[in-house]
Protein backbone atom coordinates (compact mmCIF):
# COMPACT_ATOMS: atom_id res chain seq x y z
CA UNK A 1 0.00 0.00 0.00
CA UNK A 2 2.60 2.17 0.84
CA UNK A 3 4.04 2.23 -2.57
CA UNK A 4 0.88 3.17 -4.29
CA UNK A 5 -0.82 5.59 -1.90
CA UNK A 6 0.19 8.41 -3.49
CA UNK A 7 -1.10 7.49 -7.20
CA UNK A 8 -4.36 6.30 -4.85
CA UNK A 9 -4.60 9.85 -3.26
CA UNK A 10 -3.80 11.09 -7.08
CA UNK A 11 -6.46 9.19 -8.56
CA UNK A 12 -9.25 9.85 -6.09
CA UNK A 13 -8.96 13.70 -6.50
CA UNK A 14 -7.39 13.74 -3.00
CA UNK A 15 -4.21 15.05 -4.06
CA UNK A 16 -5.03 19.02 -4.76
CA UNK A 17 -1.30 20.59 -4.40
CA UNK A 18 2.11 19.22 -2.71
CA UNK A 19 5.22 21.54 -1.91
CA UNK A 20 7.85 18.93 -3.70
CA UNK A 21 7.37 16.50 -6.22
CA UNK A 22 9.83 14.90 -4.20
CA UNK A 23 7.34 13.80 -2.16
CA UNK A 24 5.87 10.74 -4.11
CA UNK A 25 9.50 9.17 -3.74
CA UNK A 26 9.70 10.23 0.11
CA UNK A 27 6.31 8.60 0.56
CA UNK A 28 7.60 5.43 -1.63
CA UNK A 29 11.02 5.21 -0.27
CA UNK A 30 10.14 4.62 3.72
CA UNK A 31 7.22 5.37 5.84
CA UNK A 32 6.76 9.00 7.11
CA UNK A 33 5.70 10.89 10.10
CA UNK A 34 2.83 13.77 9.23
CA UNK A 35 0.52 15.39 11.03
CA UNK A 36 -2.87 17.17 10.50
CA UNK A 37 -4.48 19.91 12.92
CA UNK A 38 -7.92 20.20 14.55
CA UNK A 39 -9.01 23.23 16.12
CA UNK A 40 -11.41 22.72 18.67
CA UNK A 41 -13.97 25.15 17.97
CA UNK A 42 -16.49 22.70 19.30
CA UNK A 43 -16.89 19.37 21.42
CA UNK A 44 -16.91 17.45 18.24
CA UNK A 45 -15.91 17.56 14.62
CA UNK A 46 -18.44 17.82 11.75
CA UNK A 47 -18.34 16.23 8.32
CA UNK A 48 -16.40 18.83 6.53
CA UNK A 49 -13.60 17.10 8.74
CA UNK A 50 -13.97 13.69 6.97
CA UNK A 51 -11.77 14.50 4.44
CA UNK A 52 -8.44 14.89 6.60
CA UNK A 53 -9.40 12.30 9.26
CA UNK A 54 -9.74 9.64 6.26
CA UNK A 55 -6.40 10.99 4.70
CA UNK A 56 -4.61 10.50 7.54
CA UNK A 57 -6.48 6.80 8.07
CA UNK A 58 -5.01 6.14 4.80
CA UNK A 59 -1.87 7.16 5.23
CA UNK A 60 -1.68 4.86 8.67
CA UNK A 61 -3.30 2.09 6.75
CA UNK A 62 -0.48 2.39 4.28
CA UNK A 63 2.40 1.81 7.64
CA UNK A 64 3.18 5.93 8.08
CA UNK A 65 2.97 7.44 11.31
CA UNK A 66 0.50 9.70 11.97
CA UNK A 67 -0.32 12.29 14.46
CA UNK A 68 -3.22 13.97 15.16
CA UNK A 69 -2.53 17.48 16.72
CA UNK A 70 -5.31 19.28 18.52
CA UNK A 71 -5.03 22.96 19.17
CA UNK A 72 -4.94 23.42 22.85
CA UNK A 73 -3.27 26.34 22.09
CA UNK A 74 -3.95 27.66 18.50
CA UNK A 75 -7.46 26.44 19.54
CA UNK A 76 -7.69 29.99 21.68
CA UNK A 77 -6.58 32.52 19.09
CA UNK A 78 -8.67 31.11 16.30
CA UNK A 79 -7.62 30.03 12.65
CA UNK A 80 -8.56 32.87 10.05
CA UNK A 81 -8.64 30.83 6.78
CA UNK A 82 -11.75 30.85 5.30
CA UNK A 83 -13.33 32.97 7.46
CA UNK A 84 -14.77 36.23 7.03
CA UNK A 85 -14.73 37.55 10.60
CA UNK A 86 -12.98 37.20 13.92
CA UNK A 87 -13.92 33.81 15.57
CA UNK A 88 -15.11 34.02 19.04
CA UNK A 89 -12.77 33.38 21.94
CA UNK A 90 -13.31 30.06 23.55
CA UNK A 91 -12.90 30.20 27.85
CA UNK A 92 -10.57 27.50 29.15
CA UNK A 93 -13.38 25.10 30.62
CA UNK A 94 -15.32 24.80 27.26
CA UNK A 95 -11.38 24.58 25.23
CA UNK A 96 -11.37 21.72 27.69
CA UNK A 97 -14.46 20.21 26.85
CA UNK A 98 -14.04 20.49 23.27
CA UNK A 99 -10.51 19.02 23.02
CA UNK A 100 -12.19 15.85 24.77
CA UNK A 101 -14.98 15.64 22.81
CA UNK A 102 -12.51 15.92 19.45
CA UNK A 103 -9.91 13.34 20.67
CA UNK A 104 -12.95 11.06 21.15
CA UNK A 105 -13.87 11.71 17.18
CA UNK A 106 -10.38 11.13 16.48
CA UNK A 107 -9.93 7.77 17.96
CA UNK A 108 -12.93 6.92 15.56
CA UNK A 109 -11.11 6.97 12.57
CA UNK A 110 -7.18 6.29 13.78
CA UNK A 111 -5.86 3.69 15.36
CA UNK A 112 -4.40 4.56 18.52
CA UNK A 113 -2.73 1.01 19.01
CA UNK A 114 -0.48 -1.55 17.89
CA UNK A 115 2.33 -1.02 15.57
CA UNK A 116 1.72 1.58 13.67
CA UNK A 117 -0.29 3.61 16.64
CA UNK A 118 -1.32 7.06 15.89
CA UNK A 119 -1.11 10.10 18.55
CA UNK A 120 -3.08 12.42 19.61
CA UNK A 121 -1.34 15.78 21.06
CA UNK A 122 -2.35 18.94 21.94
CA UNK A 123 0.06 22.02 21.41
CA UNK A 124 -0.57 23.70 24.60
CA UNK A 125 1.81 20.82 26.19
CA UNK A 126 5.20 22.93 23.94
CA UNK A 127 3.47 26.90 23.92
CA UNK A 128 3.22 26.61 27.60
CA UNK A 129 6.09 27.42 28.16
CA UNK A 130 7.17 29.25 25.77
CA UNK A 131 7.47 32.85 26.63
CA UNK A 132 6.38 36.08 24.78
CA UNK A 133 9.45 37.09 24.14
CA UNK A 134 11.26 34.11 23.28
CA UNK A 135 8.59 32.94 20.41
CA UNK A 136 9.02 36.87 19.23
CA UNK A 137 12.79 36.49 19.05
CA UNK A 138 12.84 32.58 18.11
CA UNK A 139 10.49 32.36 15.76
CA UNK A 140 8.94 36.03 14.41
CA UNK A 141 12.34 37.00 13.30
CA UNK A 142 11.78 34.91 10.58
CA UNK A 143 8.53 36.36 9.26
CA UNK A 144 8.31 39.07 7.54
CA UNK A 145 5.34 41.21 7.89
CA UNK A 146 5.13 41.86 3.35
CA UNK A 147 5.41 37.69 3.34
CA UNK A 148 2.52 37.41 5.53
CA UNK A 149 0.59 39.89 3.76
CA UNK A 150 0.64 37.62 0.87
CA UNK A 151 -0.92 34.95 2.40
CA UNK A 152 -4.43 34.80 1.16
CA UNK A 153 -5.82 34.45 4.38
CA UNK A 154 -4.44 37.22 5.62
CA UNK A 155 -4.99 39.14 2.72
CA UNK A 156 -8.70 38.24 2.18
CA UNK A 157 -9.53 39.30 5.81
CA UNK A 158 -7.14 43.00 4.90
CA UNK A 159 -9.40 43.37 2.23
CA UNK A 160 -12.38 43.35 4.42
CA UNK A 161 -13.17 46.93 5.59
CA UNK A 162 -15.95 46.08 7.76
CA UNK A 163 -14.13 43.02 9.81
CA UNK A 164 -10.46 43.01 9.29
CA UNK A 165 -7.93 41.39 11.14
CA UNK A 166 -6.84 41.69 14.93
CA UNK A 167 -3.43 41.08 15.73
CA UNK A 168 -4.25 37.95 17.27
CA UNK A 169 -5.69 36.23 14.83
CA UNK A 170 -2.76 37.77 12.17
CA UNK A 171 -0.25 36.17 14.66
CA UNK A 172 -2.22 32.81 13.89
CA UNK A 173 0.18 32.00 11.32
CA UNK A 174 3.33 31.76 13.33
CA UNK A 175 1.75 29.63 15.87
CA UNK A 176 0.79 26.41 13.57
CA UNK A 177 3.99 27.43 12.05
CA UNK A 178 5.98 26.50 15.07
CA UNK A 179 3.42 23.51 15.57
CA UNK A 180 5.36 22.04 12.10
CA UNK A 181 8.55 23.06 13.32
CA UNK A 182 8.36 21.31 16.88
CA UNK A 183 6.85 18.18 16.04
CA UNK A 184 10.16 18.42 12.98
CA UNK A 185 12.45 19.07 15.35
CA UNK A 186 10.93 16.20 18.03
CA UNK A 187 9.28 13.35 16.11
CA UNK A 188 10.72 13.55 13.12
CA UNK A 189 7.61 14.53 11.41
CA UNK A 190 8.32 15.30 7.82
CA UNK A 191 4.77 16.27 6.17
CA UNK A 192 1.76 18.54 7.19
CA UNK A 193 -1.67 17.79 5.42
CA UNK A 194 -4.45 20.21 5.08
CA UNK A 195 -7.45 21.48 3.42
CA UNK A 196 -6.63 24.14 0.55
CA UNK A 197 -7.45 26.79 2.73
CA UNK A 198 -4.31 25.92 4.54
CA UNK A 199 -1.60 26.01 1.66
CA UNK A 200 -0.65 29.47 3.65
CA UNK A 201 0.13 27.98 7.00
CA UNK A 202 1.60 25.13 5.66
CA UNK A 203 4.17 26.51 3.35
CA UNK A 204 4.68 29.43 6.36
CA UNK A 205 5.73 26.59 8.29
CA UNK A 206 8.34 25.01 5.59
CA UNK A 207 9.67 28.19 5.49
CA UNK A 208 10.66 28.67 9.54
CA UNK A 209 11.51 24.69 9.04
CA UNK A 210 14.41 26.13 6.77
CA UNK A 211 15.19 29.01 9.01
CA UNK A 212 15.55 26.71 12.22
CA UNK A 213 16.79 23.72 10.84
CA UNK A 214 18.80 25.00 7.97
CA UNK A 215 18.32 25.01 4.38
CA UNK A 216 19.33 21.24 3.84
CA UNK A 217 16.35 20.44 5.88
CA UNK A 218 13.39 18.12 3.62
CA UNK A 219 9.75 18.74 4.70
CA UNK A 220 6.55 18.51 2.70
CA UNK A 221 3.15 19.67 2.38
CA UNK A 222 -0.12 18.34 0.69
CA UNK A 223 -3.03 19.86 0.53
CA UNK A 224 -6.45 18.34 -0.07
CA UNK A 225 -9.58 20.06 -1.62
CA UNK A 226 -12.29 21.72 0.38
CA UNK A 227 -15.28 19.77 0.12
CA UNK A 228 -18.31 21.47 -1.79
CA UNK A 229 -21.44 20.57 -3.48
CA UNK A 230 -22.14 21.33 -6.98
CA UNK A 231 -24.97 23.41 -6.63
CA UNK A 232 -22.94 25.76 -4.82
CA UNK A 233 -24.08 24.92 -0.75
CA UNK A 234 -22.05 24.09 1.70
CA UNK A 235 -21.30 20.56 2.22
CA UNK A 236 -22.25 19.13 5.75
CA UNK A 237 -25.09 21.35 6.19
CA UNK A 238 -28.50 19.64 6.37
CA UNK A 239 -32.45 21.31 6.51
CA UNK A 240 -32.28 20.26 10.41
CA UNK A 241 -28.68 21.76 10.85
CA UNK A 242 -24.61 20.47 10.75
CA UNK A 243 -24.70 17.18 10.29
CA UNK A 244 -21.71 16.37 13.72
CA UNK A 245 -19.13 12.91 13.72
CA UNK A 246 -20.67 12.77 17.45
CA UNK A 247 -23.92 10.46 18.10
CA UNK A 248 -24.88 13.12 20.53
CA UNK A 249 -25.61 15.77 18.27
CA UNK A 250 -26.35 14.11 14.74
CA UNK A 251 -27.78 10.44 15.28
CA UNK A 252 -26.45 7.99 13.28
CA UNK A 253 -30.26 7.91 11.44
CA UNK A 254 -29.19 11.22 10.13
CA UNK A 255 -26.24 10.38 9.59
CA UNK A 256 -26.64 8.08 7.20
CA UNK A 257 -29.91 9.64 5.72
CA UNK A 258 -28.09 13.08 4.93
CA UNK A 259 -25.53 10.88 2.46
CA UNK A 260 -28.27 8.96 1.08
CA UNK A 261 -30.04 12.11 -0.13
CA UNK A 262 -26.19 13.14 -1.60
CA UNK A 263 -27.31 14.42 -5.41
CA UNK A 264 -26.30 12.43 -8.23
CA UNK A 265 -23.56 15.35 -9.10
CA UNK A 266 -22.11 14.63 -5.99
CA UNK A 267 -22.00 11.54 -5.09
CA UNK A 268 -18.97 9.85 -7.25
CA UNK A 269 -16.54 12.56 -5.70
CA UNK A 270 -17.94 11.56 -2.05
CA UNK A 271 -17.03 7.69 -3.08
CA UNK A 272 -13.71 8.69 -4.12
CA UNK A 273 -13.03 10.81 -1.03
CA UNK A 274 -14.72 8.56 2.12
CA UNK A 275 -14.80 5.16 0.86
CA UNK A 276 -11.52 2.45 0.20
CA UNK A 277 -13.34 1.16 -3.10
CA UNK A 278 -10.76 0.52 -5.38
CA UNK A 279 -10.91 2.01 -9.27
CA UNK A 280 -13.39 -0.87 -10.77
CA UNK A 281 -15.60 -0.77 -7.85
CA UNK A 282 -16.42 2.71 -8.69
CA UNK A 283 -16.33 2.47 -12.31
CA UNK A 284 -19.30 0.03 -11.55
CA UNK A 285 -20.92 2.28 -9.34
CA UNK A 286 -20.70 5.33 -12.06
CA UNK A 287 -21.80 2.99 -14.78
CA UNK A 288 -24.82 2.10 -12.78
CA UNK A 289 -25.36 5.45 -11.73
CA UNK A 290 -26.02 6.40 -15.11
CA UNK A 291 -27.98 3.31 -16.53
CA UNK A 292 -30.46 3.06 -12.91
CA UNK A 293 -30.05 6.91 -11.10
CA UNK A 294 -33.24 6.17 -8.80
CA UNK A 295 -32.25 2.84 -7.78
CA UNK A 296 -28.98 5.16 -5.06
CA UNK A 297 -27.03 2.38 -5.56
CA UNK A 298 -24.05 4.62 -5.26
CA UNK A 299 -25.67 6.74 -2.01
CA UNK A 300 -26.34 3.58 -0.24
CA UNK A 301 -22.79 2.74 -0.68
CA UNK A 302 -21.54 5.79 0.64
CA UNK A 303 -24.22 6.13 3.59
CA UNK A 304 -23.32 2.21 4.57
CA UNK A 305 -19.42 2.76 4.43
CA UNK A 306 -19.16 5.76 6.51
CA UNK A 307 -22.05 4.87 8.95
CA UNK A 308 -20.38 1.60 9.40
CA UNK A 309 -17.30 3.46 9.96
CA UNK A 310 -18.11 5.94 12.27
CA UNK A 311 -21.01 4.36 14.44
CA UNK A 312 -20.00 0.75 13.90
CA UNK A 313 -22.25 -2.48 12.15
CA UNK A 314 -24.87 -2.86 14.81
CA UNK A 315 -25.90 1.32 14.38
CA UNK A 316 -25.85 0.90 10.70
CA UNK A 317 -28.12 -2.21 10.76
CA UNK A 318 -30.20 -0.51 13.03
CA UNK A 319 -30.64 2.52 10.43
CA UNK A 320 -31.27 0.74 7.49
CA UNK A 321 -33.94 -1.52 9.21
CA UNK A 322 -35.16 1.64 10.44
CA UNK A 323 -35.39 2.85 6.84
CA UNK A 324 -37.12 0.57 5.51
CA UNK A 325 -39.52 0.22 8.41
CA UNK A 326 -40.17 4.10 7.75
CA UNK A 327 -42.55 3.26 4.51
CA UNK A 328 -44.06 0.34 5.56
CA UNK A 329 -46.80 -0.58 8.73
CA UNK A 330 -43.63 -1.11 10.42
CA UNK A 331 -43.24 1.72 11.30
CA UNK A 332 -44.68 1.17 14.49
CA UNK A 333 -41.80 -1.31 15.79
CA UNK A 334 -39.81 1.79 15.71
CA UNK A 335 -38.53 3.75 18.71
CA UNK A 336 -39.46 7.54 19.59
CA UNK A 337 -36.05 8.25 18.83
CA UNK A 338 -35.73 7.41 15.60
CA UNK A 339 -39.28 8.44 14.48
CA UNK A 340 -38.15 11.89 15.86
CA UNK A 341 -35.14 11.94 13.89
CA UNK A 342 -36.81 10.63 11.14
CA UNK A 343 -39.55 12.79 10.74
CA UNK A 344 -37.66 16.21 12.29
CA UNK A 345 -38.10 18.49 9.30
CA UNK A 346 -41.81 17.49 9.41
CA UNK A 347 -44.76 19.70 10.23
CA UNK A 348 -46.23 18.57 13.62
CA UNK A 349 -48.41 19.79 15.73
CA UNK A 350 -49.90 18.99 19.34
CA UNK A 351 -52.72 16.51 19.84
CA UNK A 352 -55.41 16.78 22.81
CA UNK A 353 -55.99 13.44 24.60
CA UNK A 354 -59.62 14.49 25.23
CA UNK A 355 -59.99 14.96 21.50
CA UNK A 356 -58.57 10.90 20.61
CA UNK A 357 -60.59 9.56 23.37
CA UNK A 358 -63.90 10.98 21.47
CA UNK A 359 -62.39 9.91 18.32
CA UNK A 360 -61.21 11.99 16.07
CA UNK A 361 -62.35 12.34 12.22
CA UNK A 362 -59.94 11.85 10.05
CA UNK A 363 -61.36 14.19 7.61
CA UNK A 364 -61.37 17.08 10.32
CA UNK A 365 -57.18 15.89 10.83
CA UNK A 366 -56.48 16.44 7.30
CA UNK A 367 -58.04 19.73 6.97
CA UNK A 368 -56.80 20.48 10.65
CA UNK A 369 -52.99 19.64 9.44
CA UNK A 370 -53.70 21.08 6.14
CA UNK A 371 -53.06 18.30 4.27
CA UNK A 372 -56.19 19.08 2.69
CA UNK A 373 -57.69 22.82 1.99
CA UNK A 374 -61.03 21.22 3.02
CA UNK A 375 -63.69 18.82 4.06
CA UNK A 376 -64.63 17.79 0.69
CA UNK A 377 -60.91 17.25 -0.34
CA UNK A 378 -60.16 15.14 2.28
CA UNK A 379 -63.05 12.65 1.63
CA UNK A 380 -62.13 12.27 -2.06
CA UNK A 381 -58.17 12.06 -1.04
CA UNK A 382 -59.40 9.41 1.35
CA UNK A 383 -61.56 7.54 -1.01
CA UNK A 384 -58.76 7.32 -3.92
CA UNK A 385 -56.61 5.49 -1.52
CA UNK A 386 -54.03 8.32 -0.92
CA UNK A 387 -54.11 8.78 3.19
CA UNK A 388 -52.39 6.78 4.86
CA UNK A 389 -52.25 6.76 9.04
CA UNK A 390 -48.97 5.11 10.03
CA UNK A 391 -48.35 4.47 6.91
CA UNK A 392 -51.57 2.19 6.67
CA UNK A 393 -54.29 2.94 3.91
CA UNK A 394 -57.39 4.79 5.04
CA UNK A 395 -60.18 4.13 3.02
CA UNK A 396 -63.03 4.99 4.60
CA UNK A 397 -64.05 8.76 4.93
CA UNK A 398 -65.81 7.71 8.46
CA UNK A 399 -62.82 6.64 9.79
CA UNK A 400 -61.34 8.16 13.53
CA UNK A 401 -58.38 8.69 14.81
CA UNK A 402 -58.31 6.85 18.90
CA UNK A 403 -55.92 5.74 21.52
CA UNK A 404 -55.29 2.44 19.08
CA UNK A 405 -53.50 4.74 16.41
CA UNK A 406 -50.69 6.10 18.71
CA UNK A 407 -47.24 4.24 18.45
CA UNK A 408 -45.00 3.70 21.57
CA UNK A 409 -43.37 7.17 20.70
CA UNK A 410 -46.99 8.65 21.26
CA UNK A 411 -47.21 9.92 17.51
CA UNK A 412 -49.75 9.72 14.79
CA UNK A 413 -48.21 9.61 11.58
CA UNK A 414 -50.04 11.21 8.86
CA UNK A 415 -49.40 10.95 4.98
CA UNK A 416 -50.81 12.14 1.70
CA UNK A 417 -49.88 10.76 -1.26
CA UNK A 418 -46.15 9.59 -1.33
CA UNK A 419 -43.93 12.36 0.26
CA UNK A 420 -46.54 14.89 2.28
CA UNK A 421 -46.37 13.99 6.09
CA UNK A 422 -47.71 15.88 9.25
CA UNK A 423 -46.69 14.01 12.87
CA UNK A 424 -49.42 14.48 15.45
CA UNK A 425 -47.86 14.08 18.87
CA UNK A 426 -50.12 13.17 21.83
CA UNK A 427 -49.54 16.37 24.54
CA UNK A 428 -48.16 14.70 27.43
CA UNK A 429 -46.12 11.94 25.66
CA UNK A 430 -42.12 11.55 26.02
Amino acid sequence: MTQNLYQDLESRGILKQVTSPDLESRMTDRPLTLYCGFDPTSDSLHVGSLLPLLTLRRFQKAGHRVIAVVGGATGMIGDPSGKSQERSLLDRPTLDRNLKGITSTISKFLDLSGPHAARVVDNASWFAGLSYIDFLRDVGKHFTVNHMLAKESVRARLEDREHGISYTEFSYMLLQSYDFYHLYKTQGCELQIGGSDQWGNITAGLDLIRGLAGPESKAFGLIHPLVTKADGTKFGKSESGTIWIDAAKTSPYQFYQYFMQTADADVLTLIDYFTDLDLTARRALAEQLQKSPEAREAQRTLARSLTELVHGKAELERVEKASQALFSAEIRSLDAKTLRDAFSGAPSSALNREKLSAGYSLVDALVDTTLCNSKGNARKEIQAGGVYVNNERIQDPTYALTSVNVMESGMILLRRGKKTYHVLSLEGAD
